[in-house]
């Protein structure tokens, strides 16, 4: 579902040609595991892509890469980002990508389809659409990797939650794209801190301070539909806005070191100083956000879409007894006297994390062990969406009343021709949220 060069009308053309089987998807959405989801012990596990980017790419080329998989069916919102997609697997992996034309689906719609030819799915589409599809498989009987963010508003946060039980129940293994929990050197971090190196955590700081992202120009044949999911990442419905895309990697470092704990309450700052085109999104370039947990704790979190400023991509997590740090840097404890008491060595037997947590999939299939990242990622993803409530509305805002709100602004339908919820005014400006007026408890709380 990544957007690419199609027109609205050969996407309507390739939606009728692909997705004729609409009830057989409806009529397998509550078989049992046994009928459709891969059993432990069987050698080869076949997988559907949902969402053919640069990260569902990677992603499919991660699964194929761990042995005994083999890609059997596609799917994508745009047929020129299935095909390179398909050409650039099939060109390294050969046979192992198995996808003739009745197996490849275009249309918003199209993971209904593709979800049942597989045993696992690999949902790496805009974040907005993550929590339908996800339901999708769990109801299926699936099992799943899901890139992260979750969710993108708290309707989206709450079935995501539902359906991590729901997956439970089902022995499904679930996980979510947060490869840090995957990688060595924090896994051997947050072993130093189980044993009380730093001591009790008082405080924490994470950032994801960089340059920005792309931008794709409208062309005047498009829908307004489908401007917005072409530039995806630009609108807080679909995108999440960058503190839930980038900034979640550094936030559930945070949680997961506090035991998966989450923050109570937020409040911060944010805004647009050099995204300063309304015509071109919503989104803000900057986000500062204090979260409180109930024990006490605060973490200041930081993002940036600024260029000429400064970068960093890090977590540093403050204890009564010492410091860790996550930087480019290396990662090591440091005493209160600010001497090194412990270093992590990167090593070639780490291996990538975006590899080893499919690794770690597959093996717990195949091994029928224990493994569901879901809650913890809609854990996550909430506490980034929590940020970016308090951002938007310049406000405090309460985890628990936050998460019950009705705030939804997906579409009633998903189709190009379908009007989205909001537009550009007559001089094509999009509404963005103005800290002190926004109300983000509301779907459109622009006014």
């Amino acid at each position: 579902m990544q957007p690419t060069e199609s027109t609205p009308s050969e996407v309507t053309t390739n939606r009728r040609k692909f997705i004729g089987g609409a009830a057989v998807a409806a009529a397998a959405v509550n078989l049992p595991i046994s009928a459709c989801a891969q059993v432990a012990g069987s050698d080869e596990l076949k997988l559907a892509l949902i969402g053919c980017g640069g990260r569902g790419s990677g992603a499919a080329d991660q699964a194929l890469s761990s042995g005994g998989t083999r890609i059997v069916a596609m799917a994508d919102a745009f047929s020129d980002r299935l095909e390179p997609c398909h050409s650039t697997l099939q060109a390294k992996h050969g046979a192992k990508v198995d996808v003739p034309d009745n197996r490849k689906f275009i249309g918003l719609e199209a993971y209904q389809e593709a979800i049942q030819h597989a045993d696992v799915v690999l949902l790496t589409t805009p974040p907005g659409f993550r929590p339908m599809m996800f339901k999708a498989a769990v109801e299926a009987g699936k099992h799943i990797f899901m890139e992260k963010p979750v969710a993108t508003d708290s309707p989206g946060c709450r079935l995501v939650m539902e359906y991590a039980k729901k997956a439970e129940e089902k022995n499904l293994k679930v996980v979510v794209g947060l490869q840090r929990r995957y990688q060595k050197n924090y896994l051997a971090a947050k072993e130093q801190v189980k044993q009380g190196l730093i001591g009790d955590v008082v405080a924490a700081q994470c950032y994801w301070n960089n340059a920005g992202i792309w931008l794709v120009d409208r062309k005047p044949e498009w829908s307004e539909m489908y401007y917005q999911i072409k530039n995806w990442y630009h609108f807080a419905w679909v995108g999440g806005d960058h503190i839930l895309e980038q900034h979640i990697h550094n936030i559930d470092v945070i949680n997961w070191f506090m035991d998966d704990a989450h923050p109570v309450a937020a409040q911060g700052m944010g805004g647009r100083e050099t995204r300063t085109d309304r015509k071109t999104g919503q989104i803000f370039d900057h986000h500062y956000v204090e979260y409180a947990y109930a024990n006490g704790v605060i973490m200041n979190s930081q993002c940036r879409h600024q260029p000429n400023c400064w970068n960093s991509v890090s977590e540093t997590i403050i204890g009564s007894k010492g410091t860790l740090y996550f930087s480019d840097g290396g990662t090591m404890i440091k005493d209160r006297a600010g001497k090194t008491i412990w270093r992590y060595r990167n090593n070639d037997a780490d291996g990538n994390p975006y590899q080893n947590e499919h690794d770690e999939l597959y093996k717990a299939i195949r091994g029928n062990t224990k493994l569901n990242n879901a809650a913890y990622g809609a854990q996550s993803t909430f506490t980034a969406l929590l940020g970016r409530y308090a951002t938007y509305s310049g406000k405090m805002v309460q985890w628990d009343e936050a998460l019950a709100w009705n705030n939804s602004e997906m579409p009633e339908k998903l189709d190009f021709a379908t009007p989205t919820r909001f537009g550009p005014d007559k001089d094509g400006l999009y509404p963005v949220p103005v800290p002190g007026k926004f109300d983000p408890s509301k779907p459109l709380g622009y006014a």
